[in-house]
Parts: structure tokens; sequence; C-alpha cells
């Protein structure tokens, strides 16, 4: 807290909420001046009350940085940087796009969509606005390096890709856990503050947690769970013999299954190709341990599952995603207390993503694809192809050059683009290629609601926060600037004047003031509110909490109403999942496989400018391994050592963890800024980029999503010299 003198001293206190990850915890800005000057937790928000991690607490230094953009930059002949006005960047940068578009179409233009839009209300309208009307077909996004195999299952398996149920821990006997790291990743694809204490409390109450993970994240010791060792990206054999498992002890629960599933048999065919004794060997975990695991969950008067990244960017993330609902289905767990429930909040939008899972593909150069967002691992294949390629990019809150895989072949796409724009917080190591790079508000400078949780939220809620601060220097809104852009091109934009015969649904989608808004105005009518109401309420409107007994009724999407247990569209995977599983075998398990260690020190790119955040031994990312394993290659702790992929190679310095699984290394992401002079810390203190050893290009994504392959990867490590 601060102290009284400083805190007579304050201007306001305004509450508000971090947007950094999906919990979206309250926060109390300290303003003095007119200045953001410091951030602490809310302890009168309803649902987060109290709690914020080290990362959403730095997010005023974010916005001191003096690195931060300020005003629009273009680069000059020479490749340095020189300061424009926004007149003069709009304009040009519309007379461009214009021209590449005559010339070469509407292919040639596409944009890169990053992480924290998710977390900007307009900031996706807006891109998607500007997109359409240049008729873009080639777009890409951050969120095939992250999620995209779940919106993908979940449209399969209940026909819609909104529709994800969420673990009610505050009700569960048993809660499995695979690939997540809540003590220092707050959860993904489920929003609860300090899901450590939540874990806690399970346990406390005579519940059971168990994480399924490479590297010991909790024991019986910290009262939030144990740990279940698993080699990387061998979850979806685990998840099918637990259901087989389960299957054979005769424990699904039969009502459930044949009242709301279909092609039940047909899942059971699946799952027993995977029986405990086959998949032990390639999993790491004894044919004993998975049978007791199946038995504990299906016998648990109610037990959840949850799976993120960990899982996700594997190989079979999605075929995991469907087995993982097919578990907590067959054993009568989905939309019960207790159990896996869909979270509604202030928009019922199982609805909005409905589709035809096996409808939602396009043929294209490379195959069949999802539609939607292309592959990122794509993203250097469609630039640096002879034939029809992009020409142009526009890339909002994004820096692809490090967090996809194959950094060369990106920086060599970066370089052929005949114009690249960047709107960004800074000049990122993306933006170091840019023909403009563009300024945009933090998340203290704008107007915005929690709509990230929305659909995930273990307690839903709303919370509308005004802008703490006005925009330092020139920064701009995204949705400002795309919308400058567009009406520079002479397309329709949120500046476009009000029509005389205007009636109050065209003036919702033509006023400046309220049509920027009116999308969740209308949203929040369903619930009987409007945003006023909720603007009108600082710290939020709660709504009930998970509540069972609706899903199949009101929610499931698919034609007949009936969970898909096996779909059709994944038929080619399951054979590719066999194939894979077979090379594994063959492999054994003394091959070493490079995972992503989650840090609470470093978030993608902003993080890595924060001196606060470099402190102490905090000034590089180490690469972790068990000493065994440094034994068995001749290298020692403090080693600077050579870590080779089929796909690159890095220099990194090397430390001991006896937590990790044998024949598992372990990297943090978000490195690698040695060519990034326009982030002064970071470039100071570069540390390594983990994504220059991940695979790029065709075959190195999931057909049935999209996503990219960034886990389990199979590296050698040597001394540099060696």
């Amino acid at each position: 807290m601060a102290s009284a003198e400083n805190h007579e001293s304050l201007d306001r206190e305004i509450p508000t909420f971090c947007r950094v990850c999906e919990p979206a915890c309250g926060l109390v800005a300290q303003v003095r001046d007119g200045e953001l000057v410091r951030l602490r937790p809310d302890k009168e928000n309803p649902v987060t009350r109290g709690f914020a991690c080290n990362k959403g607490l730095a997010g005023d230094e974010i916005h001191r940085d003096p690195d931060r953009l300020d005003h629009p930059l273009r680069r000059r002949s020479d490749g340095s940087f020189e300061r424009v006005s926004w007149e003069e960047a709009i304009q040009d940068i519309a007379d461009r796009l214009k021209a590449i578009r005559a010339a070469h179409g509407p292919n040639a233009i596409a944009p890169y969509v990053g992480n924290p839009t998710a977390f900007n209300t307009l900031a996706g309208p807006a891109m998607g606005a500007l997109f359409a009307q240049l008729g873009v077909r080639r777009s890409f996004s951050s969120g095939t390096q992250d999620c995209a195999n779940k919106f993908a299952g979940s449209e399969a398996v209940f026909g819609s890709s909104t529709m994800h149920p969420i673990p009610d821990l505050a009700h569960t006997d048993f809660f499995l856990s695979l690939g997540s790291n809540p003590r220092v990743s707050h959860a993904s694809f489920i929003s609860i503050p300090d899901p450590v204490r939540v874990l806690k409390g399970v346990v406390a109450r005579g519940g059971r947690v168990v994480h399924v993970n490479p590297r010991r994240i909790e024991s019986e010791k910290t009262r939030a769970g144990e740990t279940l060792l698993i080699r990387p990206d061998t979850d979806v054999y685990l998840l099918a013999a637990l259901i087989h498992e389960i299957d054979r002890e005769g424990l699904f629960d039969e009502e459930v299954v044949a009242r709301h599933g279909k092609h039940v048999a047909e899942l059971r065919e699946f799952v027993a190709r995977y029986p405990a004794e086959r998949v032990a060997g390639v999993t790491g975990i004894a044919s004993e341990e998975i049978r007791a695991l199946a038995r504990d969950f299906a016998r648990a008067p109610s037990a959840s599952a949850h799976m993120s990244t960990g899982v996700n960017m594997g190989r079979q993330g999605t075929l995991a995603y469907w087995l993982l609902q097919m578990l907590v289905f067959v054993t009568g767990n989905l939309d019960r207390r207790g159990g896996n429930i869909l979270s509604v909040g202030f928009y019922e939008s199982a609805k909005a993503g409905r589709r035809s899972y096996d409808e939602g593909f396009i043929e294209s150069e490379y195959g069949r694809l999802r539609k939607g967002s292309l592959p990122g691992n794509l993203l250097p294949d469609y630039v640096l192809r002879e034939e029809d390629p992009v020409r142009a990019m526009i890339v909002v809150a994004g820096n692809p050059v490090l967090s996809i895989g194959g950094e060369e072949r990106l920086r060599a796409a970066m370089e052929k683009l005949e114009f690249l724009v960047v709107i960004d917080l800074y000049r990122n190591a993306t933006a170091e290629y840019a023909d403009y790079v563009l300024p945009s508000t933090d998340s203290f400078e704008r107007e915005d609601i929690n709509i990230t949780g929305l659909g995930l939220q273990h307690q839903p809620w709303i919370q509308f926060t005004e802008r703490v601060v006005p925009p330092r220097g020139e920064r701009r809104e995204e949705w400002w600037i795309l919308g400058r852009i567009a009406r520079a091109m002479g397309l329709k934009s949120p500046f476009d004047p009000i029509p005389m015969d205007a009636t109050q649904e065209t003036v919702a989608g033509a006023d400046l003031e309220r049509g920027l808004w009116g999308r969740i105005d209308h949203m929040l009518r369903g619930r009987g509110l409007t945003l006023d109401e909720v603007r009108a309420k600082p710290r939020g409107v709660t709504f009930e909490g998970l509540t069972p007994g609706r899903f199949y009724s009101d929610h499931l999407q698919t034609p007949d109403g009936k969970v898909d247990c096996r779909p059709t569209g994944f038929r080619e995977a399951e054979e590719r999942c066999e194939a894979e599983f077979r090379e594994l075998e063959a492999e054994g398990p003394t091959r070493l496989k490079m995972i992503t260690l989650r840090d609470p020190w470093m978030h993608n790119s902003w993080y890595a400018n924060l001196e606060r955040m470099k402190r102490g031994p905090k000034h590089q990312n180490y690469l972790y391994v068990h000493p065994e394993d440094a034994e068995a290659r001749g290298v020692v702790e403090g080693d600077r050592v050579r870590l080779a992929s089929g796909h690159g190679e890095i220099e990194v310095e090397l430390r001991f963890d006896d937590d990790l699984m044998r024949g598992v290394v372990a990297l943090t992401h978000g490195w690698g800024h040695a060519r990034t002079p326009g982030m002064r810390v970071a470039h100071r203190m570069p540390g390594a980029n983990q994504n220059a050893l991940l695979p790029t290009g065709p075959g190195s994504f999931d057909p049935l999503s999209n996503q990219a392959f960034m886990t389990g990867i199979p590296v050698e490590i040597s001394s540099p010299g060696a």
C-alpha cells in the first residue's frame, strides 16, 4: 500500500483490471498529476479480491517505459527511422496499400494479429472491418501458436468453436490438469484468479489434484496437488488409455452416453488401440499408474479435467482436446456439479461459434487448411513464394519474427516484403523491418471490458474500465489507426458522417461515440443489461456461478443435439497419431525432447524490456536439464552449450533441474533480442530464441486446426566447439 503521504498526493485512484491473461485481475490505478504512478491489487474487486501477479502489477512500468513508441515512425532509405505526422503516415500507408492491391489483388496483403488484441475489445472488430473491405483472404495470428486446436476440437465435438466447459473447481472431488502451470501462467481457457489458492482448497477439503507434466510443478508438500511426470507430446496416448481402461472396468456412465452421445462405439474402437500396457513405454508412466488414475477419476463422486498450452502445442493437440472432452463426458462429469460446466457470462456465445467442422476447411497452395487464421508456420512460405506472394503486411500487437518457429526464414520474409506496417507499443524485432511503425495505446490509455474471459470464467462477471490516463505523446488506439487507414483508402470507417435519414440501428453502426460499443451493448441486452449500467459500476457486475443442467438442452450446437464422440473429420489424423506412436516407440526414452518453461518474469515481447524483470540471474534464459542427462553428455551446470534441433541451433547457458523428467530439457520463450535495438533493455540482455529450434513450413502444424508444433522437439546438447 502507498504511504499516507503518498496517498494524499494522488489525484485519483481508479478501479481497472489487468489485461495480461484471462483472469483480468482487478487493479487500482494510482494517478498523480495526470500520470499513472502505480498499480496495486484491488481488494474490493468482487471476484479477484486483491489477487494480482507481478506481471500485472508491472503494467505501469510498461506504460512509462522510455522505449515506448510515442510518435509514428517511418523508415529512411538508410534503414534508420524518422518521426512523421499521423496525417502523413496514414495517407502514405493508404496510398501504398491501394497501389499494391490494384496491381496484385487482395492476396498480396495479409495481417498478422498478436495475442494482446484478444484483450482489447475494440481492436478485433476494427481489424475485421478493414481486412474484410480489402478482400483479404490470407491472414495470420498468434492463435496458431497458442490454442487453435481448442476451437477446432470444440467445433468438431460440440458443434461450436466457442464451447469450452471448464472445471468446477469449487466443488470437484478430482481435478486432472494436463500441460498447465497455474502457479506461473494462471491457467488458460479457464479464467480464475489465484488458481493455486483454489487448488489448495480442493486438496484441503479432501479432493485430489493431479498435474500431468514433464516437469514436477507441484508435490504433496505444496498442498496444491501432485505431479505425474509424462514424456512430452504423449498426452494424447495417456488420455486414450484412461478412457479405454475406464471402459474396460465398466465405468462408463452408460445412461448419459446413450442419451447424449453418438459414435460411441467408434470411440471405444479408437481408444482400444492404446491400452495402458501399450502406452506405458511411450508416456513414461507405468501401466499400473495409468489404470489407477483411470479408476480414481471414474469412481470419484465428481471429477473434472483441463489441458493447456503444454498439450495444445504438441503434434496431437486437437485429438488430445477431443479425448479430454470424452474423458469428462463418458464418466458422466460433463454438465455436472463438480465436473466440467459451460460458463456463460454476459453473453451466451455458443450459437455465435456454430459451424460444421467438416465444412470449415479450404483447399490452398499447401493442401487442405482450416478456415480462419492460416498457420503462422506458413507465413514465410506465403511471402517467399514466387507465384502470387504476400507483398504487404499489417502486424498488430504481434512479433512474428520471434514468436513463430524458424526465425531466419521469417527474417528473410520480412526483408522481401514490399511494404510492412507494424502497430505496437514498441519497435520490436519485427518492427525493425517495417516501413512504418505506429504507436498504439496500452491498456491503461483506453476504455475496455474484460471480454477475453467470456465463456471461460469460473465466476462470470463483466467490468468496464474507463481510460485511466490520457495517451502519452501521439499514441492512438488500434481502432482509431485502422479506421483512419480505411477512411484514407475510401472505405467505410467509424469516422463516416451519420446519414441524414439514419435510424437508431444505422446510428449504432456509424456514430463514433456509441457505434464503437454498440456490439457490446447489444450482447449485454440479452442479459437485461446496458453498457451504461455496467459503466456505472466501476468494479463490475457478477452473474450466477457455474450452473449445470442446460448444456445438452440449450447450448449444444450439433445438428442432432448429440455430442460427437468420434468426429469423422479426424480419421486421417488418427492414422497419423498411430504412425507417430510407432515412431516414439522406436525412438526410446533416452531421446532428449525440449519443452517451453513458463517464467513468472517473462510474458511475450513486452516484458523483455523491463529492468525489474531482468535483475540478478534473470538477465538471460537458461537451458534446464536433469543432472543425470547432463552427466551423460559431459556437460556441467554453468557451461555454455550448443542446443541443436533438426531446424536450427542456439547457444545457451545450462542449469540443472532435477524436477524435470529424465530425457526432457526446458527453455523459456520470449527471448532472442540481439537484433532489436529499439528495445534497449532487451537488446542489452537478449537471451536465446527458443523458436529458432522449431519446425517451420508445410508439415510443421496440425492439419486439423493449423496449430503449430512447438513442444516435444527432439534436440541435442553439446559443447559449442564440438
